[in-house]
Parts: C-alpha cells; sequence; structure tokens
C-alpha cells in the first residue's frame, strides 16, 4: 500500500507540532508532574479553542471538526513526541465509547462540551486483574429507577478520573457487559489517585458503592471491545511519536559524544545499534499508520491490525526508550536527564488498555491461531 498524508493532513501536523513545543517542552513536563492535577488547565482550554483538538473526531454539528483516526493519530503521534500531560487520551476513549454507542441523547449532552475543553471525560474499564477485556468486568450495573442504576465495583488504572468531570463506567448488568455514564461527585463515588512508574501521566483507583449511573443506550460488550481497539490506535500513535523522540535523541549524542578522539556514533557497535532501532521504529510507524486507516476507512481487518499495531507498538517504544538510554550510559539514569521520562512512558503505555501479550493472544484468537 502506498501511503501518503495529504497537504491539510501536513498542515495538521506542522499546527501541532509548533503548538506542542512552545507549551509543552521538558521544563514545562517536569513542572506538571509536580502538580496536582497533572496538567495546564490554560493549555487545555488553548488546545481546544485554537486548535480543535478535543473535538477532532466529534461530528461537526456537536461543536466538533468531523475528522477521523488518520488526523487523530496525527495529533497522538506529536503528543508522544513532547509526552504531553492532559487528558487527551482520556477524552479519545470517552468520545468513541459515546459514538460508538449510537445514543444520540448522550451524544448532544455530552460531546460539545468535551469538544470545547470544558468537560474532561474517562473511560473505566480494568479491574482487580489488570485484564482490560470486557469478559473480565466485574463491576455490578443493578436496576435502580427505569432511568438509572447503581454501580457497585472497583476500576483500577482510570486515566484522568482525579479530575475528570464524566466517567464512562464498563459494568455487568441483567444483559451482560453495558456502558454507564457517571457524574463526577455522584454521591458513593470514592476516585483515589496511584502512584505511578511514569509522572507524565495519572492514573486512579476509582471506588463506586451504589452510584446512581446513567445507560449509555446501545453500548454493550462488542461496543467496549471496539472503542478500546480504537483507543489503542490512538495510543499506538503516540508510542511512535516517543520512539521517535527518543531514537532523534540517541542519534544526536552519538553524533555529539566523543571518545578516543572520535564521535561514538562512528564506532560500529553504536551505529549498528541505532540501524536496528530506525527498523523497529518505522516498522512500528507503519503498523500505527495502518491501523488508523483501518479505523478511518472502516477496514474490516480493524479487529486484527489493531491489537497487532498495539502490541508492536509497545514492543517498539520500549525498545528505543532502553537503546536510547544504553547510547546515553550512565546520565541517562538521572534525574535530569530526559532519557528516562521517555522509558517510564514507554513502560507504562506499554501496559495501559491492554499489556503486549494480551494483544497478541487477542489477534491471534481472531486469526483463528
Amino acid at each position: 500500500m502506498a501511503f501518503g498524508f495529504t497537504d491539510e493532513q501536513e498542515g495538521l501536523r506542522t499546527a501541532v507540532r509548533s503548538f506542542l513545543e512552545h507549551v509543552s517542552p521538558e521544563s514545562e513536563v517536569r513542572r506538571l508532574m509536580e502538580t496536582g492535577d497533572g496538567f495546564d488547565r490554560m493549555v487545555w482550554r488553548r488546545a481546544a479553542q485554537e486548535l480543535g483538538l478535543q473535538g477532532l473526531i466529534v461530528p461537526e454539528a456537536l461543536g466538533g471538526s468531523g475528522a477521523g483516526f488518520i488526523e487523530l493519530a496525527i495529533i497522538a503521534e506529536e503528543m508522544g513526541r513532547r509526552l504531553l500531560p492532559g487528558p487527551y487520551l482520556s477524552a479519545v476513549l470517552a468520545t468513541a465509547a459515546l459514538l460508538e454507542s449510537g445514543d444520540d441523547g448522550a451524544c448532544k449532552e455530552h460531546l460539545p462540551g468535551i469538544a470545547a475543553g470544558d468537560t474532561i471525560a474517562t473511560l473505566a474499564v480494568a479491574e482487580a486483574s489488570g485484564s482490560w477485556a470486557a469478559t473480565d468486568v466485574r463491576c455490578r450495573a443493578t436496576l435502580n429507577t427505569q432511568d438509572d442504576v447503581l454501580l457497585d465495583g472497583v476500576k483500577e488504572l482510570v486515566t484522568d478520573a482525579h479530575v475528570a468531570d464524566l466517567l464512562i463506567v464498563a459494568a455487568r448488568g441483567p444483559e451482560g457487559v453495558a456502558l454507564y455514564r457517571v457524574v463526577a461527585g455522584a454521591p458513593g463515588l470514592t476516585v483515589t489517585p496511584q502512584t505511578t512508574f511514569d509522572r507524565t501521566r495519572r492514573l486512579a483507583r476509582v471506588e463506586l458503592r451504589d452510584v446512581p449511573a446513567r445507560p449509555l443506550g446501545g453500548a454493550d460488550e462488542g461496543t467496549l471491545e471496539r472503542v478500546l481497539l480504537l483507543g489503542g490506535i490512538a495510543l499506538s500513535a503516540e508510542q511512535v511519536g516517543g520512539a521517535q523522540e527518543a531514537l532523534d535523541m540517541a542519534v544526536q549524542y552519538a553524533k555529539d559524544r566523543v571518545q578516543f578522539g572520535r564521535a561514538i556514533g562512528s564506532f560500529q557497535a553504536i551505529k549498528h545499534l541505532l540501524a536496528d532501532t530506525l527498523l523497529e521504529v518505522e516498522s512500528a510507524r507503519s503498523a500505527a499508520y495502518y491501523a488508523a486507516w483501518s479505523a478511518a476507512d472502516g477496514d474490516p481487518e480493524l479487529p486484527t491490525v489493531a491489537p497487532l499495531a498495539k502490541a508492536y507498538c509497545s514492543d517498539a517504544f520500549s525498545l528505543t526508550a532502553s537503546n536510547n538510554m544504553q547510547v546515553h550510559g550512565g546520565i541517562s539514569f538521572t534525574w535530569e536527564h530526559p532519557a528516562h521520562l521517555y522509558y517510564r512512558r514507554a513502560k507504562s503505555s506499554a501496559q495501559l488498555l491492554g499489556s503486549p501479550r494480551a494483544h497478541r493472544e487477542l489477534l491471534a484468537q481472531r486469526l483463528g491461531l
């Protein structure tokens, strides 16, 4: 397949890259790591108002741009390069859940706020087992009234739940797994931030004790599985961006660092290491782009290419971040050096939305292996 971006898509990349270089330099990333929210709300609003990033895949009738997953992949890749702290992946997951549900009322109620940057939304799936599979959901939904239910259970690894205005929660009801809407501050809802390996992305434990919630009409187990596939594509593209930045960092250091009167990049061991790393990054990029195209084009291969991309991009980012630290040597282990920030993001992202092993198992099942 010959894959290329349009002039409009390249213009989008240029605009987003320029914006992120200005608002998310390393110094700002480190500052936000130490704050309670973990992101800059002013930057979040600017991203919505100046670039329309939060509303990219939201229909125009609901305040968005009506773009697709190719454009979303471009944005996610650029955010991965800069390690932008903020609830963007959470917004993608919540938006996908609303759109895939087909619940017009819920979409009209929530999507305009998400697109405008006024509503922060997230998706809560994983529980104590750490599994993201719909079959492993144990949180219970019991009928309360005709319009709402009560949720009881505990969710783990919920991205940005500590700042979310809206949580879309996977729970098991009388007819199986479905999705439910919970507003921040609901009675019985407790959100506890978790200590994370990657401090640029916040996770939380969400406890629900008879929390009133409203069903997301039309959302069933199949809806949740598709939402996780789409979220995995966005995360794969983000991983590609992080991997590219780590590779660029390693190549530049190999050119600048001199030992025995030569740049270390002239040594065969370093050259071969970086060449192999480049191959991994480019292969990951191809996988992520193909998965994004599949999502945008409604390709029937999406259920197989999405887990393939997530598994491969996770491994490629982890390898690239590790090789970057190897090229830099001992300095990369110090707190002041940025290499460890990408290593932490790589390792945490590999487990988010399911580990590489889980995605390979899913891929094997869908291929009938």
